[in-house]
């Protein structure tokens, strides 16, 4: 078996990130390939890998143009991208959702907005008909810059929200009560093919699923029908990712709305299934193997 290297994509500093990446690496050893953490904005020999993997550079938001360089740098390189670059620029910018619901697929209803001013706040509440709404940039990861606001908004908030958001991109939907009552779903795919979910439950008073807010993090089996509905999202995707997450709410009727797709740099939580450390590597595997032939 010829030895092949792969380079993980990941921080200078992780920090208090809470990362389980490391469980693939076994896997992938098994299958020829060497891993190697490289910081993203390291700028090494690209040319030494024969594949880069986009493992956890979750502070790219910050540095988004500097970030689609470095990718496109790796591209134009020998080794081969995954996911790949084309799926990276459609899953950067949450407008994404549009085609998302172009496909006839249900998410979080949702307004795009290119620039902010606080006159406009008070339609967003009517836009939806609700009197609570959250506000958050296209561009964003770990819940930053995400508000939760509730009609009337306060002078206060009305000045913070426009030093967060002038001149700059945002979405606005609808607060969902079942992310506090219930949780939010999340499904990974490899190679389109389901792997494994989790269910993410805000701590008392918040709604932000992320452990780094002490969110809880439960293995589950999907609740009925909600298999099927990632199943077919995923199935529309072209080209269709190595690794993906998408999370899900449910809806006031009882629908499975999705709230994101991750498919840029999504944690996998690798340790909440025996197996799935395995199958994200074989499926890497596999996928290179299918690129690097042609």
């Amino acid at each position: 078996m010829k030895n092949k290297r792969v380079a993980y994509l990941v921080m200078d500093d992780m920090g208090d990130y809470v990362t389980d990446f490391h469980l693939s690496v076994a896997p992938m050893a098994e299958l020829g390939w060497e891993v190697v953490g490289v910081p993203w904005r390291s700028d090494p020999d690209w040319g030494r890998f024969d594949a880069v993997y986009i493992c956890t550079p979750w502070d790219y938001p910050k540095f988004a143009e500097e970030f689609l360089s470095v990718l496109q740098t790796i591209e134009a390189s020998r080794a081969l991208l995954l996911n790949e670059l084309e799926t990276v620029r459609w899953n950067l910018d949450k407008s994404y959702m549009k085609d998302v619901e172009a496909r006839g697929d249900d998410i979080v209803p949702s307004r795009w907005y290119d620039d902010f001013s606080a006159a406009d706040v008070s339609a967003f509440f009517g836009e939806h008909d609700v009197d609570k709404v959250v506000i958050k940039p296209t561009i964003g990861a770990n819940a930053m810059d995400t508000f939760v606001l509730t009609n009337p908004v306060p002078d206060a908030l009305l000045d913070r929200l426009t030093q967060t958001f002038s001149g700059r991109s945002f979405i606005v939907q609808p607060f969902i009560e079942g992310i506090q009552e219930e949780g939010e779903y999340s499904l990974f795919f490899f190679n389109g093919q389901y792997s494994h979910a989790i269910l993410k439950t805000p701590k008392t008073g918040d709604f932000r699923v992320q452990e780094e807010h002490g969110a809880t993090i439960t293995p589950v089996s999907p609740p009925d029908g909600l298999q099927a509905v990632a199943a077919r999202v995923f199935s529309h995707l072209e080209p269709l990712p190595v690794y993906g997450r998408g999370d899900w709410v449910r809806g006031p009727d009882g629908r499975f709305l999705l709230m994101e797709l991750e498919l840029i740099e999504p944690s996998l939580y690798l340790r909440t299934d025996s197996g799935a450390a395995l199958r994200f590597a074989r499926a890497f595997d596999q996928r290179f193997e299918e690129l690097a032939g042609k």
